[in-house]
């Protein structure tokens, strides 16, 4: 279930118990909502939003930080690929131009197995066609003649070997499961909190407008929570950009 479906969901239940705040108002006795009982609601009402005000904290600061690693592992990625560029621009000779072309094409399978979109996972994702035609199994093959050679294979195959850890790792991103029954649990919460606030007060336009306003804005805090949840998705994700542009064609 897409975030923005959530946050609609979660939006209509908390106009729900508004409705059926303000309902309850005139349904129950007087003697039910002054007194004492209007003082044990208004501290169940604070216990609760004291609660929820803590998951929400909680939620956003693992979902940012979750959010804000991903968003380092891309950067890692895309620094290495333009570094193993030099280096294979470097290493020169004939292999050069097959070893850079070869790269352009794990970049791409790269990219693909990422930013799938909602793909149907296949092996071809995960690698190009043939192991054969990675640029990590290309440099492995080389057979340097030189000091110089020999030292740029070396780094090549140490960058390489990183990307391929960074690739896996970026591909194998689990989805956000810990987020949804604690979103659950917050929206139970905030329907009850918005319920006891329209029975505190007799209906009037402007007690209903701000409520609708509060509801859609704790709407709006779990659609957050959700999106940075899944960075390779929806309208908060990571741009791919930087590691599409990070190669320059090959003349």
């Amino acid at each position: 279930m897409s975030a923005v479906v959530v946050a609609v969901i979660s939006f209509v239940l908390i106009l729900l118990s508004i409705g059926a705040g303000l309902l309850l108002r005139y349904k129950l006795p007087d003697s039910h909502l002054s007194g004492d009982s209007k003082d044990v609601i208004r501290l169940a009402t604070a216990l609760i939003g004291t609660m929820a005000a803590v998951v929400l904290a909680l939620l956003f600061a693992s979902t940012r930080t979750s959010y804000e690693a991903t968003n380092s592992n891309v950067a890692r990625l895309t620094a290495g690929v333009m570094e193993l560029d030099v280096l294979l621009k470097e290493y020169g000779g004939p292999e050069s131009p097959l070893l850079r072309r070869a790269l352009r094409d794990d970049v791409s399978s790269m990219i693909a197995a990422i930013w799938r979109d909602n793909a149907p996972v296949t092996p071809e994702l995960l690698r190009p066609v043939t192991q054969e035609d990675t640029v990590l199994f290309k440099l492995r093959q080389l057979a340097p003649e030189t000091p110089v050679r020999s030292s740029l294979q070396a780094r090549a195959l140490l960058v390489s070997t990183d990307l391929d850890q960074t690739r896996l790792n970026l591909f194998a991103q689990p989805p956000d499961s810990l987020s949804r029954p604690f979103i659950t649990v917050l929206v139970i919460w905030l329907c009850f909190i918005f319920a006891s606030f329209s029975m505190s007060a007799k209906a009037n336009p402007t007690l209903a407008i701000v409520l609708v306003i509060c509801g859609f804005t704790a709407s709006t805090a779990i659609y957050l929570i959700l999106e940075l949840g899944q960075p390779f998705d929806g309208l908060l994700q990571i741009s791919n950009h930087s590691l599409r542009s990070a190669l320059p064609p090959l003349s």
